[in-house]
């Protein structure tokens, strides 16, 4: 092969190879590089500028994409530019953004196969170290975040997810329109949320935000009625029901600590059951809770309690939505069920939360489905130290609507 052919291959514009060095034992490729006769245009790295004065040139070595099974190298030729400025920089070269040894197409490749693949998988593959690999990931993010167009936050999700022993827990704050997250915040404090209104908005994006979905906790709505005047509070739906699903376990341990013996041996072992909704279960699952039911009362009582309690943001009106909570509640009563009079309590208290959702309709399940693909992300990863990285991760699995396919064992 000529030059030239090595020069099409290799496709950087601006530049030919003028030389090639092959080592089939050790499977290496060596190319060197310089600017073609017609590119004579510098650009300063510091400030961007054109310049025409050339201080000196040099060599510099980049790993660059492999051909087949020869792994590649090329030689660049660069200048060292007098910019009326900065004084003497290196010119900016596009196929090199950044002072690492790697081409701009290496790094967009190991970028690529990290989105789906682990960082330790990547590394083991390409022979590299995976801190080497996971700096190529985060600049190959950086790069992608910095030219993507930001969409207007409306609606926003906030919630929190634990991260570990040492930080405990992290704030999540999404976009619930486009389904990314948008910022991460350590623990789950008022002053967390408060960080995230006076860093990330400005006043006239705070006045855009029309709603927000959060769960009960208090730190957070505060925050939020301090920072966004306009914006309308709805509790999520998820977050109620898992309080009653815990209504309902609290019934179901009373019931197993107050039978004895046959009836004990029934009650015993139906947590999951009773925690999972009648329409995923399969008919013998259903056949085990009408046997737990005819026998004890109170726990399908407790049930049917909770399983109805969903239907409440069926609603599209205040009034309809408000009648069903109240025969809801009504129910309870000669019931004899302390956890569930106390959920009627809590839904009381955060009713005009609640209501709400009749008022702006949300997305509930965004959250949620952010939430998971953070946990996938932090089991795939063995946990991040570095917060950014994590969330620019989360907004390319999000924006690519990446999927993991998930190997099950053979019974």
């Amino acid at each position: 092969m000529r030059e030239n052919e090595y020069t099409k291959i290799l496709d950087w514009p601006g530049y030919r190879v003028y030389r090639y060095e092959i080592d089939e034992a050790a499977k290496t490729l060596r190319l060197w590089v310089r600017r073609k006769r017609g590119n004579r245009q510098l650009i300063c790295s510091g400030c961007g500028r054109k310049v025409t004065e050339v201080h000196d040139s040099y060599e510099r070595e980049v790993r660059d994409l492999p051909w087949r099974k020869y792994q590649t190298t090329v030689i660049i030729e660069l200048y060292r530019v007098c910019c009326p400025q900065c004084g003497v920089k290196v010119e900016k070269v596009p196929q090199l953004p950044s002072k690492a040894p790697f081409s701009k197409d290496f790094e967009d490749a190991v970028g690529w196969a990290c989105e789906s693949a682990s960082v330790r998988q990547v590394a083991r593959q390409l022979g590299m170290a995976a801190s080497t690999v996971r700096a190529i990931d985060l600049r190959y993010l950086q790069r992608w975040s910095a030219t993507r167009r930001k969409d207007r936050l409306e609606q926003m999700g906030v919630d929190e997810i634990y991260f570990g022993k040492q930080m405990k827990f992290i704030t999540v704050v999404s976009n619930l329109e486009t389904g990314e997250p948008l910022w991460f915040g350590q623990d789950r404090k008022q002053e967390t949320l408060d960080e995230f209104f006076r860093t990330q908005l400005r006043e006239s994006q705070r006045k855009r935000i029309a709603a927000a979905c959060v769960d009960m906790w208090r730190p957070f709505t505060t925050s939020i009625e301090q920072w966004a005047p306009n914006c309308r509070i709805v509790y999520d739906k998820f977050h109620v029901l898992q309080h009653a699903n815990k209504a309902i376990d609290e019934v179901r341990r009373a019931e197993f600590f107050r039978k004895g013996g046959r009836m004990r041996g029934i009650v015993k072992g139906k947590r999951w059951l009773l925690l999972t909704r009648w329409m995923n279960l399969d008919n013998k699952k259903r056949q085990q809770l009408n046997e737990l039911f005819a026998l004890n009362r109170r726990v399908m009582k407790a049930y049917l309690l909770k399983e109805s309690l969903e239907r409440l943001w069926t609603y599209r009106y205040e009034r309809a939505m408000l009648r069903y909570l109240q025969s809801w509640i009504d129910q309870l009563r000669w019931q004899r069920l302390l956890p569930f009079e106390n959920l009627a309590f809590m839904l009381l208290d955060h009713l005009d939360g609640i209501l709400n959702y009749c008022r702006t309709k949300v997305r509930f399940g965004v959250v949620e489905a952010i939430n998971g693909n953070i946990k996938t992300l932090l089991r795939r990863g063995r946990g991040y130290k570095n917060l950014a990285y994590l969330l620019l991760k989360a907004q390319r699995m999000a924006f690519t609507k990446t999927e993991f396919i998930v190997v099950r064992k053979a019974a």
